[in-house]
């Protein structure tokens, strides 16, 4: 009998593959591939509060777990050194039939290495830009030049595709010469479980809670959300003002907790901290916010606001206008605007009835387009024709010899 197709899965975060990414190994496993996940062995400080016991999590569930010493954050040239000598070591041990990068670093390094080590197939996953494409300045234009140039060679793999998460995205590769079009395409996100984040009506409870749930940074547009709570407050407007999540220390963009502590103390808005039941929280909520004006792929908390039936307030940019039509199941708005989230929260906070109509249309758009199983399917069948493509050039090889 022959040996199942060997799938590596590489990420900079433990935590956020389980959190975002396990449902697609999982179906790549039960599609009969041997299934290996490579991370960081040691939780930084946000994966202790996401997901403390990530490794031991993965390796219960039958999975292989190999250490790399991949850093999410600020580059440091001794680190990122070790992290290609990690990796390069893992391929060549390992021998992978195909690997699948996700996140920045393990897409520009895994890349690079797959190809120097011969991999016979890749899936890069670019799941957004991150803060370097959201930077200015002189240093940071020269810094995104490198990284695009970096992403060239990463990208170059034959038998490879580049997964985008949104058009913009996409089209910047594409239009740049960064990859092939023929070899790029489009998924909306990672998907969304539909059973966990069930619809719910809104919760009796008064006053109405206004939420906001993500990393705690300042590019999601968290201090222009506590901006509008304090005009909306000042105005006698009702309502709670809840954010729903921790600082990044490795992100240079982080809220420290001492603010949060700070907002919260003084009434601007209650700071919940990390939460592990999201479809409670969901469910005592009436309206979702995030005016992030970071450069996303696909949020996975629009896709499960929209799945639990809640009306959304986002910007108009690439990644958070893929989920919310205007005026149809949310509000978008100019980022960094803080009167037009005011007005957006005042709109809605004072029509029950839109709001549920909004609630409602969220639902119908997460079921018909960005269900979880219609991204496994997506990834497995893509799986197959790589493998495949792989397959038939080396039978090709070994005829020519």
């Amino acid at each position: 009998m022959s040996k199942p197709p060997r799938f590596l899965y590489v990420a900079n975060h433990a935590g956020h593959f389980i959190l975002h990414h396990l449902p697609i190994v999982k179906a790549v496993k039960e599609a009969g591939f041997e299934v290996h996940i490579a991370a960081p062995g040691e939780p930084d400080s946000l994966e202790r509060v996401m997901v403390p016991d990530a490794r031991h999590l993965i390796e219960g569930m039958g999975f292989p777990f190999h250490p790399v010493t991949i850093k999410r954050g600020q580059v440091n040239l001794t680190e990122e050194v070790a992290a290609l000598y990690s990796l390069y070591s893992l391929y060549r041990f390992l021998r992978p039939d195909l690997v699948y990068h996700a996140t920045i670093k393990p897409v520009i390094y895994g890349g690079i290495i797959s190809r120097l080590t011969g991999v016979p197939a890749a899936i890069n996953a670019v799941t957004g830009l991150g803060h370097t494409f959201l930077s200015s300045g002189k240093r940071a234009l020269l810094l995104k030049q490198l990284v695009k140039l970096a992403y060239r060679s990463a990208l170059g793999h034959h038998n490879s595709r580049v997964i985008f998460q949104n058009p913009d995205d996409y089209r910047l590769f594409v239009d740049t010469g960064i990859v092939e079009q023929k070899r790029a395409s489009v998924i909306y996100g990672s998907g969304v479980n539909i059973n966990e984040f069930g619809y719910s009506p809104e919760s009796d409870s008064q006053p109405p809670v206004v939420l906001l749930a993500s990393r705690m940074l300042w590019s999601k547009g968290v201090g222009e959300f506590v901006e509008a709570s304090a005009k909306l407050q000042g105005e006698g407007i009702k309502a709670r003002f809840v954010l729903v999540g921790d600082s990044d220390p490795g992100n240079p963009e982080t809220i420290s907790r001492q603010q949060l502590q700070t907002w919260h103390h003084s009434g601007l808005v209650e700071w919940w901290g990390w939460r592990r039941d999201m479809p409670n929280v969901f469910r005592q909520s009436a309206v979702f916010c995030l005016p992030s004006f970071y450069p996303e792929g696909i949020p996975k908390v629009l896709l499960e606001a929209a799945s639990s039936g809640r009306p959304i307030i986002t910007t108009a940019t690439p990644g958070c206008r893929e989920v919310v039509r205007d005026n149809e199941n949310g509000l978008l708005i100019p980022p960094h605007d803080v009167g037009a989230l005011a007005n957006a929260i005042q709109k809605l906070l004072e029509d029950p009835e839109l709001r549920q109509e909004m609630g409602s249309r969220s639902r119908e758009i997460a079921e018909r387009e960005f269900r979880e199983e219609v991204v496994t399917e997506t990834i497995v069948d893509l799986c197959r024709r790589l493998l495949s493509e792989a397959n038939l050039e080396a039978s090709d090889k070994q005829s020519d010899r």
